[in-house]
């Protein structure tokens, strides 16, 4: 096991990941045709098979299966491959650990660039950081990502509003989070995240099963929403509970940033999440992974999972002493229940016609790995009840539409050249979409965490 977390690393500090993260990559020809594959397009709709997919400087041109390869193109030869849209996270988290140690001393450029790395190697060519971000630190690397100068796109919410003595419960400076005592002083702190230039902006609204003493206050989330939407900006809402969401939704927010999950959602959250149009961000792994890895679910024990740990975080998961004390007691117990009941919800609401986004909240702790969770949330979706092509369509053209992202997300003519390219069929099996030959974005294309046994590339 060791040599393939040896293999990975050599694999992360190549030629290309290193070009990739400076934004010069290796050029591909003007035209690259990927030529003999099965494209799904993020839609929804069936896959077209035996297709082309045509791209110049960084933007699709052309896809279908009667397409006319201009001369002079660089041709890729994909058969047997499928290639869907590059997944968009809409709720994940940078900087917030190294190791397996959490703390506001890891909040650095390379540590995000080595997030955003891996986030790359494993499909996710977008990552939305929603909260807990040093804005010094956040808002340059930001712009460089905006411009194709780091190995994925980078939005998210600066800092983030919490409680006093609440939510959330983690070492942060105080560059990272705000924790307004009165409405004024939080309507003064989304001003000052307006004027930075959050994409969005957060609230952490529940006391974490009882752990914490207070909520937030009502006042302040009227304030937080009334001053937000004045500044044009969109509010999301971490919440767990049913009471929690009715009364956030009630209040004007416009995402919820995780799902229901103590019980059954009524038909009112129902219509009033439709009417709104508010979206709904399940983050499924985040309760799988807080018992997983000591279960050592089947899935845990795959090259593929593997390959995105560091070697203490790996020492830790097969700690045996380690894996007791995660897999039992009430924690853990909760974690399971809150998974069950968020997997019930999901697909109702999905079946409702409710906006579902896409994001795992990976990267906020070191079990919730970056690229490995986004796959899991793939599968979970599946075990919810959808199919896989509804499930592809949340993690692409939905995340995209969350983010108001009209240039990515499906693949179409004009389109950002965002793309993954995997053996097998996802539209069949979902667990395909594990099988990464490579990730195109910005004009070159970036390998998957590990090698596929038997599966010859062409390299670039």
């Amino acid at each position: 096991m060791r040599r393939i977390l040896l293999a990975t690393a050599a694999l992360f500090i190549s030629t290309n990941a290193i070009a990739a993260q400076r934004g010069d990559g290796p050029r591909v020809a003007s035209v690259v045709a990927l030529t003999h594959v099965r494209v799904i397009d993020g839609t929804g709709v069936a896959p077209v098979e035996n297709a082309t997919i045509l791209m110049k400087d960084g933007k699709i041109v052309a896809v279908g299966s009667n397409i006319t390869i201009p001369a002079h193109t660089k041709i890729l030869d994909r058969s047997g491959d499928t290639v869907l849209p590059a997944l968009i996270s809409d709720h994940s988290h940078v900087g917030q650990y190294e190791g397996v140690t959490t703390g506001s001393q890891f909040y650095t450029r390379d540590n995000i660039i080595n997030a955003l790395t891996q986030y790359r190697r494993y499909g996710v060519t977008t990552v939305t950081a929603l909260g807990n971000n040093i804005p010094e630190v956040f808002d340059p690397l930001r712009k460089e990502a905006h411009a194709g100068k780091t190995p994925a796109d980078l939005f998210g919410v600066d800092q983030g509003i919490g409680v006093v003595k609440g939510a959330p419960p983690i070492n942060v400076v105080p560059d990272q989070l705000f924790r307004p005592a009165t409405p004024d002083e939080a309507r003064q702190d989304v001003d000052k995240m307006a004027d930075e230039g959050t994409d969005l902006m957060k609230i952490w609204v529940d006391d974490f099963d009882g752990t914490l003493p207070v909520k937030m206050k009502p006042e302040i989330i009227a304030a937080v929403v009334d001053e937000s939407h004045k500044r044009h900006l969109r509010v999301a809402a971490h919440i767990h509970d049913l009471d929690d969401a009715e009364h956030v939704v009630a209040a004007g927010v416009d995402i919820l940033a995780h799902g229901v999950r103590d019980k059954p959602v009524t038909q009112h959250l129902i219509d009033e999440l439709k009417s709104r149009g508010i979206w709904y961000i399940a983050t499924l792994q985040l309760d799988e992974a807080s018992t997983a890895w000591a279960d050592r679910a089947d899935w845990t024990k795959t090259p593929f999972a593997i390959a995105g740990l560091s070697m203490p975080l790996l020492e830790q998961v097969r700690d045996p002493a380690w894996q007791i004390q995660n897999s039992v007691g009430k924690k853990a117990d909760f974690a399971r229940s809150s998974l069950a009941m968020n997997l019930k919800n999901l697909k109702t609401l999905h079946d409702a016609g409710v906006k579902i986004g896409f994001g795992t909240d990976s990267g906020a702790t070191p079990l919730r790995v970056p690229g490995v969770a986004e796959h899991r949330e793939l599968a979970l979706t599946v075990q919810a009840g959808l199919t896989p092509l509804q499930t592809i369509q949340i993690a692409t053209q939905n995340a995209a539409a969350l983010l108001d992202l009209s240039d990515r997300g499906v693949i179409a003519p004009g389109k950002r050249a965002d793309l993954l390219v995997v053996a097998g069929n996802p539209a069949l099996n979902i667990l395909d979409s594990d099988r990464i030959v490579e990730t195109w974005a910005n004009g070159h294309a970036m390998p998957g965490p590990i090698t596929l046994t038997g599966t010859a590339r062409t390299q670039h």
